[in-house]
């Protein structure tokens, strides 16, 4: 009889901590057996106006769907160059920024090598380095949150291959300086800044791309663009990194309707920015009326997001007295952020749904 063998898998697949994805409205709401409509969904930073209307009329009207996308990604490059002003041979799309931290970790990473992430931050900084045989180094942030500078300078090493920023910095919302990333820039290693919510902060510390060839600069069209659901990041990258890009990357790797929504969302930027500013009033909003209650500590930010610390242990209670409300936000179970909850700015709507569930908390 022939014996069964089970399927090997690679150890760090085995064995690697996953990134847990919040659940689609969809999911929740047949959980709590309401309509998805009633879902005040803000626990993933996602715009709550959507995109501008030039994008809806742009993918209505797309006749093209039978062929393949621009493996050049063309027309959208372009748009971006414009955007950003940065060279158009410089920028790559991406299936979202998510995918090019998979490229980059794909064309820099050595087994052994040493990825640098402070802590807390975006959990696929985490996750994704040991698929391609890095080990990650941690750096706790400071008491506030902000960066350990001399804490990165010394933990960078001869195997240090990158460090991951995020600028504003995903949960905690504050900002990478002009002095701290210069210093980090300075150790020589590949520095990935990550502005995913740039629009929201009105700074950009993309001009250092031109001073240093071991910066790059992530962003994303899910959060100021309306667009999480088409998966569309981008990148500046230096001239041989983004050679290199392309060369690994598969070759239609942004849909038609991803580029196409590219272009289309760029000749629309006033209609964006002005939900840009409604979102940036009320985070104003929401954090002034959070600081009220005694048994939360909202942090300062500069994203379309706010993080609380909960008094007394009671994070995951006060997650499911809003859950109860059909009010979704972040919770966290890791060592850093157990005690924290996270608040996508929304509606005024949805803020007003916040307060009279934090009312109701006992």
């Amino acid at each position: 009889m022939e014996t069964k063998r089970s399927v090997q898998l690679r150890a760090s697949a085995e064995n690697t901590v996953e990134y847990l994805p919040v659940e689609s409205r969809e999911a929740i709401a047949e959980r709590l057996g309401v309509p998805p409509e009633l879902i005040a969904k803000l626990d993933a930073n996602e715009n709550p106006y959507g995109p501008p209307p030039s994008v809806t009329t742009t993918l209505a009207s797309l006749t093209d769907l039978h062929l393949y996308p621009d493996p050049d990604q063309r027309r959208a490059r372009a748009a971006l160059a414009a955007y950003t002003g940065a060279p158009v041979e410089r920028i790559v799309l991406g299936n979202g920024s998510d995918e090019l931290i998979d490229l980059l970790l794909l064309v820099s990473i050595e087994p052994g090598d040493e990825v640098i992430v402070p802590v807390p931050s975006f959990g696929v900084y985490l996750s994704r380095p040991p698929l391609f045989g890095a080990r990650v180094v941690t750096v706790p942030r400071l008491s506030n949150f902000d960066l350990d500078v001399d804490a990165i300078e010394a933990t960078v090493s001869s195997r240090t291959k990158l460090v991951f920023l995020a600028s504003p910095n995903n949960p905690t919302g504050n900002l990478v300086t002009p002095q701290q990333l210069t210093r980090i820039l300075r150790t020589g290693t590949l520095v990935v800044l990550d502005e995913a919510y740039y629009e929201f902060a009105g700074q950009t510390l993309q001009r250092f791309a031109d001073e240093f060839d071991n910066l790059v600069i992530l962003r994303t069209f899910s959060k100021w663009a309306g667009l999480a659901g088409l998966r569309i990041g981008y990148g500046i990258f230096p001239p041989r990194l983004a050679s290199a890009l392309w060369r690994v990357k598969q070759p239609f790797n942004v849909s038609v309707t991803a580029q196409a929504a590219v272009v289309a969302a760029l000749e629309d930027r006033s209609w964006l920015m002005q939900r840009v500013m409604q979102i940036r009033l009320e985070r104003g909003r929401l954090y002034r009326a959070l600081r009220r209650y005694p048994f939360l500590t909202p942090f300062p930010s500069h994203g379309n997001f706010i993080l609380c610390r909960i008094h007394d242990g009671r994070a995951h209670e006060l997650h499911a007295h809003l859950l109860r409300s059909a009010i979704v936000v972040r919770r966290y179970d890791d060592e850093w952020l157990r005690d924290y909850l996270r608040i996508t700015v929304g509606t005024p709507e949805q803020t007003d749904r916040i307060l009279a569930a934090l009312d109701a908390f006992r």
